[in-house]
């Protein structure tokens, strides 16, 4: 479904550059291939504005400036990089909406689900699941439709795709890796259904207290994301209340101090849960950064390494 809707979208933004270098060319500009370069320079630049406006309004909501200052250059990096990882996933990985095939399996490694964000599908996870193959991870990932509904009802398919994935992959437990509005629902599945199959839940740029952006987003989830007069939705305050010590010791939060989407940008750190900040990365740049795949992967490893012990006969 998101598929199809982005290669409309992307039909659009063909037509609109297309019509804009005609603009320019019965201006007289010439040759042709410039006014078709300035063409597609000024939908790359909506594109820009987009995200630089994401980045103002996330800086403006969050109430408290970010812990770490960025100089100019740094900043430039920041959203050079977010502009980038948005016209990746959305022009190309989710268009195109395919994980990559695991080579030979890493010796006793658990399997990961992956669970998406707010309007996308896993085609958002291309970087990750490349990451994942060369290690030999077995993974999944499943696509939250439709998109507009609650968070509660996506749970269904995340035990479906859990289910699916333990069958294949002959395990016991999965690791849950989600991005965004992922993280709340891999925490909705907890509630739900228990910790029984589940080894580790790894969320990036969750707003687990919730985001102020939301009230701009259309959909029950995306009013369950928001923060009415500064404090988490409803939804969110009895999730966090409906939680365990030990559920909330099983979740790891990623999250960067620049996150141009979760705003405040601390509504990321999950209490009771191992938390880890980054500087210079905006919202969806997060989960196809080096250092944060290094991270996961390196989780991933020893959770099953832990639970390799742990299984193992005693005195073996």
């Amino acid at each position: 479904m998101i598929a199809r809707a982005l290669r409309w979208l992307m039909l659009l933004q063909v037509l609109a550059a297309l019509g804009l270098a005609w603009l320019l060319w019965q201006a007289g500009v010439r040759p042709t291939a410039l006014a078709l370069l300035l063409g597609v320079l000024g939908v790359l630049l909506l594109r820009a504005l987009i995200v630089a406006r994401n980045f103002w309004q996330s800086r403006r909501l969050a109430g408290e400036p970010a812990p770490q200052r960025l100089e100019w250059t740094a900043a430039a990096r920041l959203f050079a990089g977010e502009l980038g990882a948005n016209l990746r996933t959305s022009s190309w990985g989710m268009l195109h909406p395919r994980l990559s095939t695991a080579g030979a399996p890493g010796k006793g490694m658990l399997p990961v689900l992956l669970i998406h964000g707010y309007v996308c599908n896993r085609g958002f996870w291309a970087p990750m699941s490349c990451q994942l193959a060369r290690a030999g991870v077995a993974h999944g990932a499943v696509d939250l439709e439709p998109v507009g509904a609650g968070i509660d009802d996506f749970v269904p398919a995340v035990e479906q795709a859990i289910a699916a994935l333990l069958a294949r992959a002959g395990a016991g437990q999965v690791v849950i890796v989600a991005h965004s509005m992922g993280g709340l629902v891999a925490r909705a599945y907890l509630r739900r259904h228990g910790t029984a199959r589940v080894a580790r839940v790894i969320t990036i740029g969750t707003p687990h207290h919730g985001t102020a952006l939301a009230r701009l987003a259309p959909g029950s989830n995306a009013r369950q994301m928001s923060r009415p007069g500064g404090q988490p939705n409803a939804w969110l305050a009895q999730l966090a209340a409906d939680e365990t010590a030990p559920v909330r010791a099983l979740i790891t939060s990623i999250y960067s101090y620049h996150d141009n989407i979760v705003a405040p940008q601390d509504s990321a750190r999950l209490p009771g849960a191992r938390n880890s900040a980054y500087a210079g990365l905006g919202h969806v740049a997060l989960a196809s950064d080096a250092r944060v795949l290094h991270q996961v992967l390196s989780e991933i490893t020893i959770i099953s390494e832990v639970g390799a012990v742990l299984l193992a006969p005693h005195g073996a």
